[in-house]
């Protein structure tokens, strides 16, 4: 079974990723830029930054007089960002490297935002121990993961009823690795990093699809494990999924094709103690 680490996509599948994707993230973004305390002229890293939702967030907030950089390990992501990157706001900087490896200098950042992110590292505590070291005394550090989708997320729930039906072992996986980063994991990890004042907690919106049909397939083609399931059984068992996926969510669907759903993510957040 190949590696579930990491979130890797074929470069034809980042503008689904993008595109479908984009409803999903918004409230949670929002939220992990609130938390981060912005202000005018920070300087802010967007942690795996996919495409770049935070990272434009990031921008509205600081200004023109800050700076956000932006790295993430897959060059299809990066691409998309810099190219929706506001003109309005030039100094976005897209880097690409892997998160425990980060080409700055120490303390660099006023604050590090990860968005999604934490779950796919492959070795969480070196990737935040890195976040630690670019980050300024006094610096905040802020995160969304999802939570386990049993009870609280029925899409994610569907997904698995889906993948466990159509998918492989290796699809089963980059899912679960999706929902692999709970508060305790995340706040040990962070501990290790040397980061103190440690908070979690859970914060849910009811997210709007005007066609969930068509989300539905087009977000499955815009993840490892949809990917996974096509490059293994081909568009059948592709279509097979999707159609699980809308099949298990009918009661949440209404009459002209639109869906409300609950997502529920971790909220974390963490600061850097002060030099004595």
């Amino acid at each position: 079974m190949a590696d579930p680490t990491g979130f890797p996509l074929r470069d034809t599948a980042t503008e689904h990723y993008d595109h479908y994707s984009a409803p999903l993230m918004a409230p949670f973004v929002t939220a992990v830029i609130e938390a981060a305390d912005l202000f005018p002229g920070a300087q802010v890293l967007d942690l795996a930054c996919g495409t770049g939702f935070a990272a434009r967030a990031a921008a509205a907030q600081v200004g023109p007089t800050g700076h956000v950089v932006a790295a993430d390990l897959h060059e299809g992501m990066l691409r998309i960002a810099a190219r929706n990157a506001p003109r309005m706001y030039p100094d976005i900087e897209f880097t690409l490297a892997p998160a425990d490896k980060l080409p700055y200098p120490d303390d660099s950042f006023d604050a590090v935002v990860c968005q999604q992110g934490a779950q796919f590292f492959p070795d969480l505590e070196a990737a935040l121990t890195e976040a630690a070291r670019v980050t300024r005394p006094g610096g905040r550090f802020t995160a969304t993961t999802w939570t386990s989708p049993a009870d609280r997320s029925p899409y994610f729930a569907a997904q698995l009823k889906a993948i466990t039906e159509h998918g492989t072992e290796e699809a089963e996986a980059r899912l679960a690795t999706s929902l692999s980063c709970p508060a305790d994991r995340l706040t040990a990890a962070l501990t290790t990093a040397g980061f103190h004042d440690i908070t979690t907690r859970e914060v849910t919106f009811a997210i709007a699809f005007e066609d969930f049909a068509d989300f539905a397939a087009g977000h499955l083609s815009a993840v490892p494990w949809g990917q996974s399931i096509e490059e293994t059984g081909g568009p059948a068992a592709f279509a097979a999924a999707a159609k699980t996926i809308r099949a298990t969510l009918t009661p949440h669907t209404a009459p002209d094709g639109s869906a409300t759903l609950p997502f529920t993510a971790t909220l974390t957040t963490a600061t850097l103690p002060t030099t004595t």
